[in-house]
């Protein structure tokens, strides 16, 4: 089956034995969504989305899956799943009511669906929170994972990211049912881009009397709320923010890594990711040189798909 006709699969896990999170809570019978290509086998290339994504990779990530491109279903098995208290099929921050949930948490329910699906060893992809999410991994499961390709975030959070993520879930408390997550949305979009990317992309106006910015940010709010969940919001930036791993738990990983900094993301800045980077033992610093800011790993990705085409399969 090709890429684009690839339906989403279900798993049920933790029925017989229930998954204990950091917070001490118990929880079983959780469900994942999740999506594969190309054959089944013991190894495997596990991506990890970014907050708002899904496990549909072909949706999201055109450029780096495909014949000849770092996820290739032809001579890889690619997998993808839905984080723990996601909004796209996975067990929700809604359903488990006011669960916190930790990054490590995501990392141990991945974990359970790679036993699951029988897969015993992995070469981790991340972007985003995916990549928040790969350090997650190489802390919690260092006997799965043989590399990792982490890309536009940091190991931690900053006070700017904090800050950034604090005002989003203001906005969702001080206006729940809808209008407080497009403002969320709006606040983040201005992070994901850069002040040359708006001014290239979003000068002047589409509807008269109104600047094309706010046409946009409208736009994005709007589309947001139409897919996602505003409790899945909230719990996933709440987790993010709370992952902070010690300059000693980072020198602790041992799997080679490549890190991958956006010269223009000021949501992640470069420089950030470079530091974090040089404290992992193996790890290799590359910079995406664009004007878009940290969404340019999804709409101006260079030669970026070739740089982890080449590490992934060293």
């Amino acid at each position: 089956m090709d890429e684009a006709g690839c339906p989403p699969q279900e798993a049920l896990l933790f029925r017989d034995r229930p998954l204990l999170l950091d917070s001490g809570q118990v929880l079983s019978d959780l469900r994942v969504a999740y999506h594969t290509y190309g054959e089944a086998r013991e190894d495997a290339t596990l991506v990890l989305h970014a907050l708002t994504g899904t496990s549909a990779v072909h949706e999201w990530w055109p450029d780096f899956l495909g014949r000849g491109r770092p996820l290739d279903p032809t001579t890889d098995y690619i997998v993808c799943a839905n984080v723990l208290g996601g909004c796209a099929g996975t067990t929700s921050a809604a359903e488990l009511g006011d669960v916190p949930l930790t990054l490590a948490d995501m990392a141990r329910v991945g974990r359970a669906l790679l036993e699951h699906l029988g897969i015993t060893r992995v070469r981790v992809i991340g972007s985003s929170m995916g990549g928040l999410l790969a350090y997650a991994w190489l802390l919690e499961c260092p006997d799965l994972v043989e590399r990792a390709v982490i890309i536009g975030a940091p190991a931690r959070h900053s006070p700017w990211a904090i800050g950034l993520n604090t005002a989003a879930r203001s906005a969702i408390r001080a206006a729940p049912g809808g209008e407080g997550l497009k403002v969320a949305r709006q606040i983040a979009m201005l992070s994901y881009r850069s002040p040359q990317s708006f001014a290239v992309t979003q000068t002047g106006q589409r509807t008269r009397g109104v600047p094309a910015i706010t046409s946009y940010l409208e736009y994005q709010g709007e589309k947001l709320h139409a897919r996602f969940c505003e409790k899945t919001y909230v719990a996933l930036t709440a987790a993010m923010d709370a992952f902070q791993p010690s300059d000693a738990d980072l020198r602790s990983i041992q799997a080679p890594v490549l890190a991958v900094g956006i010269s223009s993301d000021v949501l992640y800045p470069a420089a950030e990711v470079q530091e974090h980077a040089a404290l992992l033992p193996r790890s290799t610093y590359w910079e995406l040189d664009s004007i878009h800011g940290h969404d340019a790993f999804l709409m101006d990705a260079g030669t970026l798909p070739d740089v982890v085409r080449d590490f992934l399969h060293r």
